[in-house]
């Protein structure tokens, strides 16, 4: 099982959880994102030690289609955005992609 937080962003992005002790972090400066985060979500897609990967909600759309896809519909490692729209409908839909079933169930 996969033990490792990665964390992929602007140098502002993973200072934050550089300093709460996760390891692998991606920093990708604002002025060349549109260059460097598939690279960066790449690489962090082939470490098997991660199991989770954050990124602000803003960056996904700078990602392109094959690397977007990749993240968003992996299982493990499993993507959680933070900012934007990730809130309590995209926080749910993340969960429930995780886990597999949904804690929510109005049913």
């Amino acid at each position: 099982m996969s033990q490792e937080i990665a964390v992929i962003g602007s140098p502002e992005f993973t200072t934050g959880f550089r300093l709460a002790g996760v390891r692998v972090c991606e920093n990708v400066p604002a002025e060349k994102k549109d260059d460097k985060l598939d690279e960066a979500v790449e690489r962090v897609l082939e470490n098997d030690d991660v199991g989770i990967i954050v990124m602000h909600d803003e960056d996904m759309t700078h990602l392109s289609r094959g690397p977007r896809n990749a993240i968003e519909t992996s299982v493990e490692p499993t993507l959680v955005t933070l900012g934007g729209e990730a809130g309590s409908g995209g926080l749910r839909g993340q969960i429930k992609r995780a886990i597999g079933i949904d804690l929510m169930d109005d049913e």
